[in-house]
């Protein structure tokens, strides 16, 4: 049930919370596979914390606004760091 004091999300809210939830799965599923196998456990490790950090302090000074550009910029520069891998795996398997 929501608290009635909160304001609801808008749309754009939703949106970039969604696309962090959904990174921050992606890193946490990448760090179970990099700690079961060993290979990449460093970026793994610091992949989730960074994102931990990241749009902790990204939420700290946007006073809590999902939609504000800078935890904008926090999850592009996810999607970049994901792409990275991606790519690097491609070129590994190759």
């Amino acid at each position: 049930m929501p608290d009635p004091d909160l304001p609801a999300l808008s749309k754009a809210q939703k949106r970039w919370s969604f696309g962090a939830a959904a990174l921050f799965l992606v890193a946490v599923a990448f760090l179970g596979f990099a700690l079961n196998t060993g290979i990449m456990r460093g970026f793994a490790i610091g992949w989730v914390g960074l994102q931990i950090l990241g749009y902790v302090g990204a939420l700290k000074f946007a006073k809590g606004d999902f939609a504000h550009p800078l935890f904008k910029s926090q999850v592009m520069l996810h999607i970049i760091a994901l792409t990275l891998l991606i790519v690097s795996v491609t070129k590994a398997t190759q």
